[in-house]
C-alpha cells in the first residue's frame, strides 16, 4: 500500500516541472533556444497574468513564444526582443519591470506621502503648542477661583 502511494506521489510530482513550450516551437540551435527560454521566463502571460509565457498554455502565450523565437532567429539581441514586445504590449508584459521614472515614482510616492504627512503633523503640532486654547476668565470667575484656592 505504501509503495503505491509513493508511486502515485512520484508520478504527480514528476509532471510539475513540465513547461508549456510545445516541441514544434523549439529552435534547432540549442544556444538560441536557451536565449528564447530565458526571455520567455521574463515575459508575463497577458491572459494568466501571474505566469511567464514559458509556463502558460494560453494561445496568446504561445503566440508570444513564437514571436520571441522569430525575433531571435532574425538576429535581434535580447534587449531588442524585449523592447519590441514592450512596444506592442506595454511595460506590464515584463515580470520584472525596468527601473525608470515611472517605477521610481510608483514605488517612491507612498514613502514621500508619509514623509510629507509626518512633517505636516509636526508643523501643525508645534504651531498649536504655543497658542492658548481657552478664553480668559471673567472677573467673577477669577474671584471664584481665588476663593476656592484660598480655602
Amino acid at each position: 500500500m505504501m509503495r503505491r502511494l509513493l508511486l502515485v506521489l512520484a508520478l504527480m510530482l514528476s509532471a510539475a516541472p513540465v513547461f508549456a513550450v510545445n516541441p514544434d516551437e523549439v529552435l534547432a540551435d540549442p544556444a538560441l533556444e536557451a536565449r528564447a527560454r530565458t526571455l520567455s521566463a521574463e515575459l508575463r502571460c497577458m491572459v494568466c497574468q501571474n505566469q511567464s509565457i514559458d509556463d502558460s498554455n494560453a494561445e496568446l502565450a504561445k503566440d508570444l513564444r513564437l514571436l520571441v523565437r522569430e525575433r531571435i532567429k532574425d538576429g535581434d539581441s535580447d534587449e531588442e526582443v524585449l523592447d519590441y514586445i514592450v512596444s506592442r504590449y506595454g511595460e506590464f508584459v515584463l515580470l520584472k519591470p525596468r527601473l525608470s521614472m515611472k517605477t521610481v515614482l510608483l514605488w517612491g510616492a507612498p514613502a514621500l506621502l508619509v514623509l510629507v504627512g509626518g512633517l505636516s503633523l509636526l508643523v501643525f503640532a508645534r504651531r498649536r503648542a504655543g497658542k492658548p486654547t481657552g478664553s480668559k476668565l471673567t472677573p467673577e470667575e477669577q474671584a471664584q477661583l481665588n476663593e476656592l484656592l484660598d480655602k
